[in-house]
C-alpha cells in the first residue's frame, strides 16, 4: 500500500549504521495480541475487527500482525508492532545526545525566518520524482472515495502542502465526479510550478496557487466556508510549533460546516527521529534535516489539543477547534530482507471535522 519511497523517506544510505543498531533489538507484542493469535492469522475479518481496540482504526492501518511464531523477514513490513524497551532506552539517549548538540541560534533564526527557501530548493533538486502518488489515500480517508462519485455534487477539495501534486493528481484520476474541483496549495513556488506543468494539470478541475498556510490571507479562489474537504499530509511537520494555531484555524475558517480534515504526519519514535545527528535538534522534536527543511515529530496528545483548540496558552485567542472522528497511532515494522535490517516507523493519522452550525 505505502510507496517504497515514502516509507523509506529519512534512511539514508550514509546513516546505516544507527539502522543496523536497531536490527539486533527484540518486538515487542501487546498484550491483547499475543492473547488472540489464531484469530489474527485467521481469515475471519469479524474476529480482526474484534482486535486491539487500542484507539487505531486497523481495517484502514493493514492487518499484518507480527507475532512470536512468524519470521520477521517473511514479508517487508508488519503493522502495529511496538517498540520494546531495549529501544525505547536507545531512542531516549539518541534524543539526549541530540539536545546536547543543537542548531545554532544563527542557523536557528535563518531557518525558521523563510522555510519556504529550503522547500524551492527541494523541489528544484528533486522535481516531482521524489514521491510516489499516494494511490492509498482513498482507503485510508473514505470520505475521498464519496466525494468523487458520479452523484456527489459540487465538492471542493483544498491540500496544503501539495508538493509535486501527489496527492491531488490520483484523486482526480479516480474521480468519476463531473463536478468535484481539486484546490492544491503549496508555499514552494517552485513545487507550483511542478504541479503546473504536469500533464494532467487541467484548470478546470485543479487550480494550483502558492500558499502560506499561516498567513493572514486565504488560498486564492476560494472564501470562508467554502471548502468539504481539507488534506494534510505530512505537512503540519514542515511547520514551527508556534505556527500550529494559526494553521488550524486557517482550515477551520476554509471548511464547511461538517467539512473534514485527513491528516497524517510523523510521529515521536519514528526511525527519521532517532537516526538525527548531532547539529540537528532546533527544539524538542523539531529538528532541520540536511536539506534544510525543517520536521517536527508529534505526540497523539498534542495533536488531539492542536485540533480541538485546547492549546496551553490560555492568552492566545481561541478558535472553536474540530471533532475529532478518528486520531490514531500507526506503527509499522519495516524490513530489508536482503540485509536483514528492521526499521521502526512510527506515524500519526486522523480524521478531524468542523461542527455543524447549531440550527436556528
Amino acid at each position: 500500500m505505502w510507496s517504497p519511497l515514502e516509507l523509506a523517506a529519512g534512511v539514508s544510505l550514509g546513516e546505516q549504521g544507527l539502522v543496523e543498531q536497531t536490527a539486533a533489538l527484540q518486538l515487542a507484542q501487546p498484550k491483547d495480541q499475543a492473547q488472540n493469535q489464531s484469530a489474527i492469522h485467521s481469515d475471519d475479518s469479524s474476529a480482526q475487527q474484534k482486535q486491539f481496540n487500542s484507539g487505531v482504526d486497523h481495517s484502514q492501518f493493514g492487518s499484518r500482525y507480527l507475532t512470536e511464531e512468524d519470521d520477521v523477514f517473511q514479508h517487508n513490513a508488519w503493522d502495529h508492532v511496538e517498540t520494546d524497551d531495549a529501544f525505547k532506552r536507545f531512542a531516549e539517549e539518541q534524543y539526549e545526545m541530540q539536545r546536547q548538540s543543537p542548531v545554532s541560534e544563527f542557523d536557528k533564526n535563518r531557518l525558521n525566518t523563510n522555510p519556504a527557501r529550503m522547500w524551492d530548493l527541494f523541489y528544484k533538486n528533486n522535481t516531482a520524482n521524489f514521491f510516489k502518488n499516494r494511490k492509498w489515500l482513498q482507503q485510508e480517508f473514505p470520505v475521498l472515495g464519496d466525494i468523487t462519485r458520479d452523484d456527489a455534487g459540487p465538492k471542493i477539495v483544498l491540500e496544503i502542502g501539495a508538493g509535486a501534486g501527489n496527492t491531488a493528481f490520483p484523486i482526480l484520476a479516480h474521480s468519476k465526479n463531473p463536478q468535484l474541483k481539486v484546490h492544491a496549495c503549496d508555499y514552494s513556488k517552485k513545487a507550483v510550478e511542478v504541479m503546473r506543468s504536469q500533464d494532467e494539470y487541467n484548470e478546470a478541475f485543479m487550480q494550483a496557487d502558492v500558499w502560506d498556510v499561516t498567513s493572514d490571507e486565504l488560498p486564492p479562489g476560494l472564501q470562508e466556508g467554502s471548502v468539504d474537504v481539507a488534506i494534510l499530509i505530512f505537512i503540519f511537520s514542515a511547520l514551527a510549533p508556534n505556527q500550529w494555531k494559526k494553521a488550524a484555524s486557517n482550515v477551520h475558517r476554509l471548511l464547511k460546516p461538517g467539512g473534514q480534515v485527513c491528516f497524517r504526519d510523523y510521529g515521536r519514535g519514528d526511525l527519521a527521529q532517532v537516526r538525527f545527528k548531532k547539529g540537528r535538534y532546533m527544539a524538542e522534536n523539531f529538528y532541520v534535516r540536511g536539506d534544510g527543511t525543517r520536521v517536527y515529530f508529534f505526540e497523539k496528545d498534542e495533536l488531539e489539543c492542536i485540533w480541538t483548540g485546547k492549546f496551553e496558552d490560555e492568552a492566545d485567542e481561541p478558535y472553536p477547534g474540530f471533532e475529532i472522528d478518528f486520531l490514531g497511532v500507526d506503527r509499522r515494522l519495516l524490513v530489508n530482507r536482503a540485509r536483514k535490517l528492521k526499521m521502526y516507523r512510527c506515524w500519526m493519522q486522523g480524521r478531524f471535522r468542523k461542527r455543524e452550525e447549531p440550527s436556528q
